[in-house]
């Protein structure tokens, strides 16, 4: 789930639906809306030698999205032996126990509720399926179960609603948090500086080959948008609702809703950090 607007001096990328890079396919789920942007990406992911495959969030409960997704593992000849999820917004994961029906596979997720089978995910699993290597990233922030998938052969990250291809994610509060989805976004950062990740393969849009460009921008926009909010509240803004009017006057009304779980998110920041009134004692 995501919050669409698009904002000056984003990185860019073109909707793939097909090869992204040698091991990750987009097949693109038809769920289109101002939240989902082009829809769900659900990624089929190989070593290309492999007759094993992965497939990181299945996405909404659409069958003929669902079949797709096995039988484009098929025309590949793979089998699909694995199904992750990066959290469990249902455009990702509510798909996840019907396609477990139709691959026989299990679900991990951090979330033990999503799960199907007896393994979860945490930070620093590492899942290794027919050759293919999927270092497990904990990026709490849009929720508190979001996770990442880094991809070392292909100096790739699969980023869910963490990081999109266009526009800018939701801070869900309240079980997404600010504090959290910024110690998030500094750990992706140390991918494309410690790690030479360079290609985000998101949730939602766009492919992005400028992962330190794209976490870089996402850095600057929060920081951005919490100067507004202060200086909002400053003004006299006193209610959640009455920043997003003020913050986000320039984006669709459509989206206010979905913009104020992230002003809420960043109320709470602030509060929490002595910067308007209202914080513990």
């Amino acid at each position: 789930m995501t919050s669409a607007a698009a904002l000056p001096g984003q990185p860019r990328g073109i909707v793939i639906s097909g090869p992204a890079t040698d091991r990750a396919v987009n097949i693109l789920a038809p769920n289109a809306s101002a939240m989902t942007l082009d829809g769900t990406n659900t990624w089929l992911v190989s070593e290309p030698d492999s007759e094993l495959a992965v497939v990181i969030d299945p996405g909404p409960l659409d069958e003929a999205h669902l079949r797709t997704v096995v039988e484009t593992a098929e025309r590949a000849g793979k089998r699909i032996a694995l199904t992750l999820l990066t959290h469990g917004h249902p455009d990702h994961a509510e798909g996840a126990g019907r396609f477990a029906e139709l691959t026989g596979t299990k679900v991990r997720a951090l979330d033990p509720a999503l799960r199907l089978g007896d393994e979860g995910l945490g930070a620093g699993d590492v899942i290794r399926t027919g050759g293919l290597e999927l270092r497990v990233v904990p990026t709490p922030g849009h929720t508190a179960d979001s996770l990442c998938f880094h991809l070392p052969a292909d100096r790739a990250v699969l980023t869910g609603d963490t990081i999109l291809g266009r526009g800018t994610t939701v801070v869900a509060h309240p079980d997404g948090r600010l504090g959290d989805y910024l110690d998030s976004l500094r750990r992706l950062r140390s991918l494309t500086v410690d790690d030479g990740v360079h290609t985000v393969l998101p949730g939602h849009g766009p492919v992005l080959d400028d992962a330190q460009g794209a976490v870089e921008f996402y850095l600057a926009h929060r920081a951005h948008r919490l100067a507004q909010v202060e200086t909002a509240v400053e003004d006299g803004c006193v209610t959640p609702e009455a920043v997003v009017a003020r913050v986000y006057a320039d984006v669709d009304r459509s989206l206010w809703p979905a913009a104020e779980w992230s002003v809420r998110a960043q109320l709470e920041y602030l509060q929490d950090h002595g910067l308007i009134p209202g914080g513990p004692e």
